[in-house]
């Protein structure tokens, strides 16, 4: 096999990879757009127990909360 057909494959596997991480990335980000919204979104809740629970974790990660 000549340097150039390797050369080529390389690319071609190289470019392969690159797919794969652009297609992975969008689920990752709506996945932690939703833990945020999670996370930040229940500090705000009624039940003293969601709340308090979000509220004690915000203060754990030195965390501003109200």
């Amino acid at each position: 096999m000549s340097n150039l057909s390797k050369a080529a494959t390389r690319s071609t596997s190289i470019s392969g990879v690159e797919a794969q991480a652009g297609s992975r990335i969008v689920p990752a980000l709506f996945a932690v757009a939703f833990g945020l919204f999670l996370f930040i979104g229940t500090g705000f809740a009624a039940p003293s127990l969601i709340h308090n629970a979000t509220h004690d974790t915000r203060h754990s990660l030195g965390l501003p909360c109200h």
